[in-house]
């Protein structure tokens, strides 16, 4: 027994090995380690990029490295989602490799699971990196920060929040046996919650669907409506900063608003209240959603990798 667990482990690790490999010799994971530290670069200089356009000095800022969402935010989740998987599966299948790698005594389960755990170890990697930097990178630009015992919990929340576009990144790759669809067809469904689910949920009262969808979210505020109180998303791309707010603000209230257009189009925009919930009813949907989509999409894609037939 404890012969086959040391072999399935020697597998796997081969597996990982495998990618981790092929991700630096293809220069991927170096291009996406330089991409990290661009975006947390553009992060740290907006005080000076607002200064230089406004004229006015940049004040410090205690609480920008646990309010940066590891510097990157939804759009930068979902890039750094494709990257990392976009050719992961499908790749294989593109060139051809897929037939020699599963030619080896190594089961299709171990080489999607091997191939999945590398997809997280690249994502922990850079955002450890990137947390790292932004720490540092704020503690010099915007002062002596706050609360950053609780950083932490910005690299889980980053970690959450990508996990679900690499699950269904890996979906389109593995079903379609194509990278560019992959890539694609994520951004289809990134530009359709974003831009369209925002529509629906500020002019027409229904951003409680956006909850239930991977993305930003619904749009809530704390103290006020949107324009005057704290602005909080439901979505699952703010899992970690919702867990960081609960943290230090453990009895928040989430209230959701629709804007009345009839009343606004006389110059003042008049918000109308629709619910309220707590901020620990946020952030347990989000990772039930989170979990819910991760486990569905990527036991789909496990199923369709084991079903899928080679072709010499």
């Amino acid at each position: 027994m404890r012969t086959e667990r040391s072999g399935w482990i020697g597998k796997f690790s081969a597996v990982i090995r495998y990618e981790m490999l092929w991700n630096i010799r293809k220069k991927k994971f170096y291009g996406i380690l330089i991409v990290a530290f661009a975006l947390a670069t553009l992060a740290l200089a907006t005080g000076y990029i607002q200064g230089a356009i406004t004229g006015d000095p940049m004040e410090l800022n205690p609480d920008f490295v646990i309010d940066s969402n590891v510097g990157l935010g939804g759009f930068g989740f979902f890039l750094f989602a494709i990257a990392t998987v976009m050719n992961s599966i499908s790749g294989e299948f593109e060139s051809g490799t897929i037939v020699p790698l599963l030619a080896k005594p190594v089961s299709r389960t171990t080489i999607f699971l091997g191939k999945l755990f590398a997809a997280f170890l690249i994502l922990l990697v850079t955002y450890s990196f990137l947390m790292t930097y932004m720490t540092i990178g704020g503690l010099v630009i915007y002062g002596p920060q706050n609360n950053l015992h609780l950083v932490p919990l910005s690299l889980l929340g980053a970690l959450f929040s990508t996990l679900i576009w690499v699950s269904i990144v890996l979906l389109f790759g593995t079903l379609f046996r194509s990278s560019l669809i992959a890539a694609l067809g994520a951004l289809g469904i990134w530009l359709g919650t974003n831009i369209i689910g925002s529509i629906i949920g500020v002019l027409a009262g229904q951003g409680w669907i956006l909850t239930f969808i991977p993305g930003s979210g619904n749009s809530g505020s704390v103290g006020g409506n949107p324009l005057v109180g704290t602005p909080v998303s439901t979505g699952t791309d703010n899992i970690g900063l919702n867990l960081i707010n609960y943290i230090l603000h453990p009895s928040w209230n989430v209230t959701y608003y629709k804007l009345d257009l009839i009343q606004s189009s006389q110059g003042t925009p008049v918000w109308e209240a629709l619910n309220t919930e707590p901020l620990s009813n946020v952030i347990f949907t989000s990772i039930a959603v989170a979990l819910i989509y991760f486990i569905v999409f990527v036991t789909i894609s496990w199923f369709v990798f084991r079903r899928a037939e080679i072709t010499e």
